[in-house]
C-alpha cells in the first residue's frame, strides 16, 4: 500500500518536500514511484544551483518512461543524494527516506502554503 507520510508537504508534480528548519528535503512520492515502475536513473543538480518553484530540475528514468522533475519551492540546493547515482532504486525502496532527492535553502517558505496536505494529495491521486 502506498504511503503519504503527514509531516510532508505535496505537489501537484508528485514531488514531496520535508521541511528540516529553513531547508526542504525534496524527492518524489510513493505514488510517482509507484507509477514510474523501476526506477534506472536520475539527473540530479550540482549543489549550489538556485531554482525558482516549478522550474524543471532533473530527469528521472524507469524502465516505462522518462519524467522530469519540478522544483515544489523556490531555493538554493545545499545537497544532493549521490547514492542515487548508483542506486536509483532507492526512490522505489525507501521514497521518503534513502530515496530523498536534494536539500535545498529555502528562498520564500511561504510558497509551501500552496503546497497539498497528505490527505489533499492522497484525494489528488486517487480521484
Amino acid at each position: 500500500m502506498l504511503t503519504y507520510p503527514q509531516e510532508l508537504k505535496y505537489v501537484k508534480s508528485h514531488e514531496f518536500v520535508r521541511v528540516e528548519g529553513n531547508v526542504a528535503v525534496i524527492g518524489i512520492t510513493a505514488f510517482a514511484a509507484d507509477q514510474l515502475g523501476d526506477v534506472t536513473f536520475v539527473e540530479l543538480p550540482k549543489a549550489g544551483t538556485s531554482f525558482k518553484r516549478d522550474d524543471k530540475f532533473g530527469v528521472i528514468e524507469s524502465v516505462k518512461s522518462v519524467s522530469d522533475l519540478f522544483m515544489p519551492v523556490s531555493g538554493k540546493v545545499v545537497a544532493v543524494n549521490e547514492k542515487l547515482s548508483s542506486e536509483p532504486e532507492l526512490v522505489n525502496s525507501d521514497c521518503y527516506g534513502a530515496g530523498w532527492m536534494m536539500k535545498v535553502e529555502l528562498a520564500d517558505a511561504s510558497e509551501l502554503n500552496s503546497a497539498m496536505s497528505a490527505s489533499d494529495y492522497q484525494s489528488f491521486v486517487v480521484d
